[in-house]
């Protein structure tokens, strides 16, 4: 077996066949490398604009096997990333020529509900997690796609059905095991490594690698209210006009998503309106089960909707309800915006924009917000918008390559557009990362400064720069 060669940046290191094999005695997990068996399905991810070949993908099988090969990649000099759920749309979870800490064998969740307390591996998905918390009435806060990681989600912020009631998924976190640059395992929680705590909550995987999440679950019906009313695009400027009054005074429990798209080709429209312009109003009310439909009620009678798919349903399957919208494999390129106000003005930038798509697979997404996650103070946690009750999600997604350039400058031209107004960017929705630090300013504002100190002490060689990477000042 010859030399494995790995390039840091522009210089390049090789690793010798016995240092491998020094690492695969290390670890219970496997060792894959290009040309290997099991390889070339290892290194796809979510997002098929993402074609990286790792030079080594070590699947971690427990925190042991994390220890060895964040200890290779320190004493070898390696690039490394951290694949949790594979999910992020920018794809850092894998490095050309590098090492890819595989979390993905490490799903297992274990739910106390007495404490209403429940762990999860590193590389669990929402829904394992959901699969298991339902069994006992409960349910942490998520995001919306089952099949995303947790790790990824959890550390820049978690936004879901959930969040205007209970807070972001970082919110619930109780506490979490990091292995950290040196090679050790650490417990950070309120009082044991609480800065290190502080900063895995916003601060990405900056800090290590979380191999253990503990989480806070909340009671939740067997069955919940879910919204989804259809209404021709024509209506949207309107209908998003009535929400922003509406969701000011509606009750916490009542999470809504209005999303500029286009009505699914399936059997539950109307043939003459499926493919065509719409706006979808999703949602999920997660009180009282006898007080859901009345919620939601309002927002089913806007006008005479394209299709109203609104009921009772079990929230696990809620929590799957969107993901064949976004199957794997397809071209991805998503980019994010807080808003302040949601006026006139916006509006319109929003539907134009949504008129304009060239894809109609892909949708602009008004999230509103208010509620737990904004009466957390700005510095209790690393991620710090707790002043902004709108996120726009510009999800552009097709599945032609040859259309790649045209769906990227749409998602770019309408980010830039909505810049006049906007308060920082959602990281789980970064694009390719290419704004850098404008970026990470923007998002951690006054909190900025402070990551880069605990970086300094946890990683001041600044091993974990794979994924928006905060720099270690002291």
């Amino acid at each position: 077996m010859a030399a494995v060669q790995l390039s840091a940046q522009k210089a390049r290191t090789a690793v010798s066949k016995e240092a491998v094999a020094e690492l695969r005695a290390a670890i219970h997990g496997q060792v894959l490398v290009p040309a290997g068996d099991g390889y070339e399905q290892a290194r796809r991810i979510w997002n098929g604009m993402i074609d990286k070949r790792p030079a080594l993908i070590v699947r971690c099988e427990g925190t042991a096997d994390v220890i060895a090969a964040v200890d290779f990649a320190r004493e070898h000099g390696v690039p490394l990333s951290v694949r949790g759920g594979g999910h992020n749309v920018a794809g850092k979870a894998l490095c050309d020529d590098g090492l890819v800490i595989d979390l993905s064998p490490m799903r297992a969740v274990h739910v106390d509900p007495d404490a209403r307390v429940v762990r999860a591996g590193g590389g669990a998905t929402l829904g394992d997690i959901d699969h298991e918390t339902q069994a006992f009435g409960l349910a942490v806060p998520l995001g919306a796609v089952s099949q995303t990681g947790v790790a990824g989600l959890c550390l820049h912020g978690g936004m879901g059905w959930l969040t205007r009631k209970h807070g972001l998924t970082l919110d619930n976190l109780i506490g979490v095991e990091i292995v950290t640059a040196d090679g050790r395992l650490r417990r950070a929680g309120e009082t044991e490594n609480a800065d290190l705590f502080w900063a895995v909550r916003g601060g990405g995987g900056n800090f290590g690698v979380v191999t253990a999440f503990e989480f806070r679950a909340h009671s939740i019906s067997p069955e919940v209210w879910f919204l989804c009313a259809m209404y021709p695009m024509s209506q949207a400027k309107r209908i998003v006009q009535f929400l922003e009054r509406f969701m000011r005074q509606a009750p916490e429990e009542l999470a809504v998503l209005a999303s500029l798209w286009s009505a699914p080709n399936d059997e539950s429209i109307r043939p003459e309106h499926r493919g065509q312009p719409v706006i979808v109003l999703l949602g999920c009310y997660s009180g009282p089960f006898e007080k859901g439909e009345r919620a939601i009620q309002p927002l089913r009678e806007l006008s005479k909707p394209v299709a109203d798919l609104s009921g009772p349903m079990p929230f696990a399957q809620v929590q799957c309800s969107l993901d064949a919208d976004y199957p794997d494999g397809r071209l991805y390129y998503w980019k994010s915006v807080y808003l302040p106000e949601l006026d006139e003005e916006i509006i319109d930038v929003l539907v134009d924009a949504a008129r304009r798509r060239p894809s109609p697979l892909t949708s602009i997404d008004v999230w509103f917000l208010a509620g737990a996650a904004m009466r957390v103070r700005p510095d209790a946690t690393a991620y710090a918008r707790r002043d902004v009750p709108y996120a726009i999600g510009i999800e552009s997604n097709w599945t032609e390559p040859a259309e790649s350039d045209a769906n990227v400058a749409w998602a770019r031209e309408l980010f830039d557009a909505l810049q006049p107004f906007s308060r920082g960017t959602y990281l789980n929705f970064p694009g390719f990362m290419e704004d850098g630090e404008t970026l990470l300013r923007g998002a951690y504002g006054a909190n900025y400064k402070q990551l880069g100190a605990i970086k300094a002490k946890y990683d001041p060689a600044n091993l974990f720069k794979g994924a928006l990477n905060i720099p270690p000042k002291a």
